[in-house]
């Protein structure tokens, strides 16, 4: 989960490792450190939190990851790492 601004360098990450598709929810709410923050602004997506979601192959996770923690080292952000089992795996083959 990133600001909304930050959305498109997350997106630019995800295509440099290798991804081949992504999924991108806009206005997510949420509590945090910075307190609650509310997921529906009308006209500007880029002061709203984005949530993006990508499925690798473990060796390219570890590019991204790097690019990641880059981007976090200034900015503010949320990273989620899990195993996953996907119904359509031909999908995700390099």
């Amino acid at each position: 989960m990133v600001n909304g601004e930050d959305a498109p360098a997350v997106e630019r990450l995800f295509e440099a490792v290798g991804a081949t598709g992504f999924t991108a929810i806009s206005n997510v709410s949420g509590l945090g450190h910075g307190g609650y923050h509310q997921g529906r602004l009308a006209f500007n997506d880029r002061n709203a939190l984005a949530l993006l979601m990508v499925v690798l192959p473990e060796g390219k996770a570890g590019d991204l990851l790097s690019g990641l923690r880059e981007l976090f080292a200034s900015r503010p952000g949320v990273l989620v790492v899990s195993d996953v089992g996907v119904s359509r795996p031909e999908y995700f083959a390099s």
